[in-house]
């Protein structure tokens, strides 16, 4: 069983950067895809950034260029470096380990607020 920590969320003004951490417990995590979602109040949870088991990444097109996803395996932990922060990253961060495409293997972590003041 995986389970995940995030941390790192806090209030910073437009243009700020933040990084957020993902711990994992269990050793399974080393080989699952990893992804962050946010979800901003009023709106649906949303994929920002997956880091796959090959090390290759992809972003959602409103990072593109702002954020990156990384992963220490030695430390089971994947990060969000977050940089040039906006408004609309304002929400709630998710980390997730992604076993498969079944859903129902996926873990998530309980969240971290980011709140982007302007």
């Amino acid at each position: 069983q995986v389970q995940l920590v995030e941390s790192g969320g806090d209030l910073v003004q437009a243009g700020g950067s933040l990084r957020l951490s993902c711990e994992a417990s269990g050793t399974i995590y080393r080989f699952d895809n990893m992804g962050w979602y946010r979800q901003a109040p009023g709106k649906q949870r949303e994929l920002v950034a997956i880091i796959v088991r090959d090390g290759n990444t992809n972003y959602s097109d409103s990072v593109k260029g702002r954020f990156t996803v990384s992963r220490d395996r030695a430390k089971n932990t994947a990060y969000l470096q977050m940089n040039n922060l906006k408004p609309d990253d304002t929400g709630v961060y998710f980390c997730v380990s992604v076993p498969n495409s079944n859903r129902a293997s996926w873990t998530w972590g309980q969240g971290t607020q980011v709140t982007v003041s302007s």
